[in-house]
């Protein structure tokens, strides 16, 4: 992105992966953002998401955290960034601390493929 933005912004893209596709999504605002790949079984996002709620609810979730100096702005960011969290919904999908976030996404999409219905 380059110039001018104007904020608030919800932006969202579609994604191609090995096993599928996913939803990018990243909203940015004066002073701050975020950003998150949404699959049919569930998120790998950036540290602004919380593990205990998504976890109480059986929800998986995987995230990177960036730095103030070098912030997770867009989903493709998430790609190479390192999982520092998962909820154990996501940890059954074999999604490790350390995986990249490509990784995990190509797990959310191996655990429910397109057409299964959710268990």
């Amino acid at each position: 992105m380059s110039g001018e933005q104007q904020l608030p912004q919800a932006n969202r893209e579609t994604m191609q992966f090995e096993h599928g596709s996913a939803i990018g999504t990243w909203q940015l605002w004066e002073g701050g953002q975020y950003c998150s790949i949404l699959t049919r079984a569930g998120i790998v996002g950036c540290g602004i998401y919380d593990l205990e709620t998504p976890a109480e609810f059986g929800q998986a979730i995987a995230i990177a955290k960036g730095t103030p100096q070098n912030p997770l702005t867009f989903p493709q960011d998430l790609l190479e960034a390192k999982i520092v969290g998962v909820t154990p919904k996501a940890a059954e999908m074999g999604i490790e601390i350390g995986c990249t976030g490509r990784e995990a996404v190509e797990l959310m999409l191996q655990a429910l493929p397109l057409g299964q219905p959710e268990k």
